[in-house]
Order: C-alpha cells, then structure tokens, then sequence
C-alpha cells in the first residue's frame, strides 16, 4: 500500500480500491490479513472511521472477511471477484463509449482494430 490519497474522490474509495488493487498485485494474498481500520488510519493520517467505511465497502461485497477477534482477511476468490467486475466496468466505462464514438465517426471495426494493433 504505497499509493497516495489524492483529491479526486472520497477517500474511504481510494482506501477500498488500494486494497483492490493490491490484492491485484498479489501484495495481499487470498486468506491474507489486511491493515486494520488503526493501521489504515495511521498510515494515511486519516480518521479511522473513513478507513473502516473503506473496509466495509468490500466486506459488503464479499471481497474481505473478519475473524473476530483477529481482523479482517482476503475472502477465497477475492483477486477472481475484483477483476471480474472491474472487466465489466471497463466494458461499460470504455469499449462502450468507444464503439459509440467510432461508429458516429464512420470508423469501421476493422479500422478500430488496425488503431488499437498500431498502438500496441
């Protein structure tokens, strides 16, 4: 978790994507404990309830779990679950838009396919 809070959106999000993406990386392994809310919070000088809600939004999701009395872990499955809807983020946010734009601009498939070759 090396990663800086900017201001471009809620801090308890960056907090849930960090750990998203580090899970990702395989920084935070499958059953692996995460930093706890006080950890978190020290970490980034950030108040420890906006760290739980960050926490929370994932245990919400079913990507972290708590052992009582221990902390919160990685769920089995969890690095499937993020890059499963992160895909389908990406298919909205982006190809999405792209198909559209390419389309009112006449770009035919073929050519999209020849940009997205030439730029690879």
């Amino acid at each position: 978790m090396n990663e800086f809070l900017t201001q471009e959106k809620s801090i308890y999000l960056q907090i849930s994507e960090m750990i998203e993406n580090d899970i990702l990386r395989d920084i935070l392994l499958e059953e692996e404990r995460v930093p706890s809310t006080n950890e978190l919070a020290k970490l980034y000088a950030i108040n420890p309830a906006t760290a739980a809600k960050g926490i929370n939004i994932l245990v919400e999701q079913g990507v972290l779990y708590k052992k009582r009395g221990i902390g919160m872990f990685v769920a089995t499955g969890a690095k499937n679950m993020i890059k499963k809807r992160r895909q389908e983020e990406f298919f909205d946010n982006y190809i999405k838009r792209l198909l559209e734009e390419a389309e009112s601009l006449g770009i035919t498939k073929e050519d999209l396919i020849a940009m997205i070759e030439r730029e690879r």
